[in-house]
């Protein structure tokens, strides 16, 4: 009869004592699978990251349409789904991503431009109602951008219809609202001082030139704005370093790509998806700590 070592059943057991429920991925695996060169510093390959739905599974359908919503809401690698909204010529708001219909129904056309019902004729019936968006949601945790038209009055009246909209059905704490814009995120924090939101950059003078002033300059922005999440492309994961070296606990990071994903970084037991229980999210940080010490301890049995 084959015998275990001790040292084996001693690291199984340490196993299932940290607990079996793994996160959903880890900063390294992030990092491989956008194909980015570098290796992140030990103490941060394993940092937890919690999965978002980049204008809903939008690998699998088309973007921000309702068919990508729903296939994002029935998939559980998903902790959170994100879409954008706009107005159309007659005040409706829909989910939609560019300014104008160029990239993905060839027509150069803006969304402002154009009724709604013109517009379900120019993309095939595609393009979806923010509303009809929410109700396929439901109760998931949502990230919504707001694209900002340039004219400050109509940007806050689409703000004002989504908060109403969202504390009517009850979801306010299942919601992040974010934008490229700072004066829409200072509306927000202004009037909707407990709104969770986000600011989204893509390229900044820190992505690729690692001199912390930059990076400092980055979360002055926004400290500015009061956002809760600093949303960068997956590029500035180049900068890791100085981002986590200079992160103030009150900002969590999340980084997107331009395919599907989006990836929320547990750096600190206080970044949390929106929403979500802070005092488990302690608990969650801590548990998966010591699974990632307990591991490399068993691996290290295994090699001996």
């Amino acid at each position: 009869m084959m015998r275990i070592p001790k040292k084996l059943i001693s690291c199984s057991l340490v196993l299932i004592l940290a607990g079996c429920g793994a996160p959903l991925t880890t900063l390294d695996t992030v990092i491989e699978q956008e194909t980015l060169s570098q290796t992140p510093p030990p103490d941060m390959r394993k940092y937890r990251c919690s999965i978002g739905a980049h204008r809903g599974d939008s690998n699998r359908y088309t973007e921000n349409t309702l068919n990508a919503i729903s296939s994002a809401v029935n998939n559980n690698q998903f902790t959170f789904i994100e879409f954008d909204v706009q107005y159309t010529l007659d005040r409706k708001i829909v989910a939609y991503h560019d300014k104008t219909l160029l990239r993905l129904y060839g027509s150069f056309r803006k969304i402002n431009s154009l009724t709604f019902d013109t517009l379900k004729e120019k993309t095939g019936n595609n393009i979806a109602l923010y509303y009809d968006v929410m109700d396929v949601i439901g109760r998931k945790h949502i990230n919504i951008e707001i694209k900002s038209s340039g004219d400050k009055t109509a940007d806050k009246k689409l703000v004002d219809q989504i908060v109403q909209d969202i504390k009517q059905r009850g979801i306010a704490e299942h919601a992040m609202i974010s934008s490229i814009s700072a004066d829409v995120l200072n509306y927000i924090k202004t009037v909707y001082p407990g709104q969770k939101t986000g600011q989204v950059f893509w390229i900044d003078p820190s992505t690729y030139v690692p001199f912390d002033f930059l990076t400092e300059n980055l979360y002055n922005e926004i400290q500015d704005t009061g956002a809760d999440y600093l949303m960068l492309h997956v590029s500035n994961l180049h900068n890791l370093k100085d981002l986590f070296k200079l992160k103030p606990k009150t900002v969590t990071l999340i980084f997107w790509n331009f395919d599907d994903k989006m990836y929320l970084v547990h750096k600190d037991p206080t970044d949390v998806v929106w929403g979500k229980s802070v005092p488990l999210n302690y608990v969650k940080h801590y548990s998966h700590s010591f699974q990632q010490f307990v591991k490399s301890k068993a691996a290290g049995v295994f090699n001996q």
